[in-house]
């Protein structure tokens, strides 16, 4: 197996972050329990995409990232 670099583009934010200061109740981000993983094209996100499904992670998929989280609740999957 050939391993790649993985850019993460985001993990913990504080609750005073811009994007969590939005929010009525802390994101995954601000519980410690997120990452987005910057991707390149589609073959990378299927990838990332699968083996964070195969974990039990949850799942939102963007065009230039994918966002990971370890949420306690039903895994879920969704597109921004």
């Amino acid at each position: 197996m050939k391993c790649k670099k993985i850019l993460f583009t985001s993990g913990f934010r504080s609750k005073k972050h811009s994007v969590e200061k939005r929010k009525a109740e802390p994101g995954t981000h601000a519980q410690g329990i997120a990452a987005d993983v910057a991707v390149q094209g589609g073959a990378q996100r299927r990838a990332i995409v699968a083996h964070a499904l195969a974990m039990g992670m949850s799942v939102g998929v963007a065009k230039g990232f994918v966002h990971v989280d370890i949420r306690k609740t039903t895994p879920v999957l969704w597109c921004y």
